[in-house]
């Protein structure tokens, strides 16, 4: 399709999405709410229709559905949090299968989630495929201003398909998030209800397990160099909500990215100075890639390794949500309790 009719349909769309607000307004005296939500009655039955502005991390969004029921997520990461809220995602984007994703590049741990969902794979890749989304027909379009499927240089086109929400993910608890999300769809109460069972699940563990009198060194084997997670991660703070002691790493000594405090890297032949005698928590790893990075000169005399205090947290904790929150969770009370 060449970008004349691509345009001819985003018109066609912005038209059609147009006639539908202007027949739901026509419902019998709509009147502009308090929060910013318009609502109306159709017909004899007095079925509020009912849209809201939405804040979000790429502006304002008008007529956002107070209750939408076909969303399509242009985010991968997204789509976790929006399941674990029983939010109506139709379709998600997928990035390429990897050891992290399912045969359709759905993150491991909510795939499962997905497929009793129904959730269709919008498309492959981390740049919005457009028509693919707009065929979807969706009714709102959730995504990312960060991170691999940062939408924000298509957020235009996609807010001619439908009203358009974006959200940065990677600055921000996997909670506040969650928090966020169920506010603006609104889904409160269930939101309230996930981040509270996780807050059940950290007490329950954290009296059941023995933590070590070392701090806890939050790791990834870069080869070339290695990643230390700080307390301000979300990982530091889960394992710090557990009753651990979490590493932080030497001030100025290692390198991070865009001013991020969440980790840090550090060259391979810094490890022994910046883990000392801390235990090793592998952070999204195969245990065959945690055996080789142990076996290497420069870790495999660290205190840690010598006295087997290394543990593997899964292979889906570089990036949490409730269900990688949980699956991490398991991981400690396996390894310590």
């Amino acid at each position: 399709m060449n970008g004349r009719q691509l345009r001819t349909r985003f018109k066609g769309a912005a038209v059609a999405v147009a006639g539908l607000l202007a027949l739901t307004a026509c419902g019998g005296g709509g009147s502009d709410a308090a929060d910013g939500s318009t609502k109306g009655d159709q017909g004899g039955d007095k079925a509020a229709a009912t849209t809201r502005s939405v804040k979000h991390d790429a502006g304002t969004t008008e007529k956002v559905p107070a209750q939408p029921k076909r969303i399509v997520s242009v985010s991968v990461t997204m789509t976790g949090h929006l399941l674990a809220l029983d939010a109506p995602v139709i379709a998600s984007q997928a990035t390429p299968p990897s050891v992290i994703t399912d045969k359709q590049g759905f993150f491991t741990q909510w795939s499962d989630a997905a497929a009793k969902n129904s959730v269709k794979v919008a498309y492959q890749g981390f740049e919005p495929d457009v028509e693919k989304v707009l065929a979807l027909k969706p009714d709102l379009i959730i995504g990312a201003s960060s991170g691999a499927e940062n939408a924000e240089k298509f957020y235009d086109k996609l807010s001619v398909v439908a009203p358009t929400l974006l959200y940065r993910h990677d600055d921000v608890s996997w909670q506040d998030l969650t928090a966020r999300l169920g506010k603006d769809l609104g889904l409160e109460k269930r939101a309230t209800e996930v981040v509270a069972a996780h807050e059940k699940r950290v007490g329950e563990v954290k009296a059941a397990i023995t933590v070590p009198k070392q701090s806890a060194a939050l790791v990834r084997d870069n080869q070339s160099a290695m990643t230390v997670f700080t307390p301000e991660s979300a990982q530091g703070r889960l394992l710090t909500s557990l009753g651990f002691t979490v590493l932080e790493p030497p001030a100025g000594k290692g390198q991070t990215q865009g001013g991020r405090s969440d980790f840090a890297e550090f060259s391979q032949e810094k490890v022994a100075d910046t883990a000392k005698d801390s235990s090793l928590l592998f952070v999204s790893h195969t245990p065959e890639e945690i055996t080789a990075a142990t076996a290497r000169p420069v870790w495999k005399d660290l205190a840690a390794v010598k006295d087997k205090r290394v543990y593997d947290l899964g292979l889906d904790t570089f990036r949490l949500d409730y269900y990688s929150a949980g699956n991490l969770i398991d991981k400690i009370e396996k390894a310590f309790g």
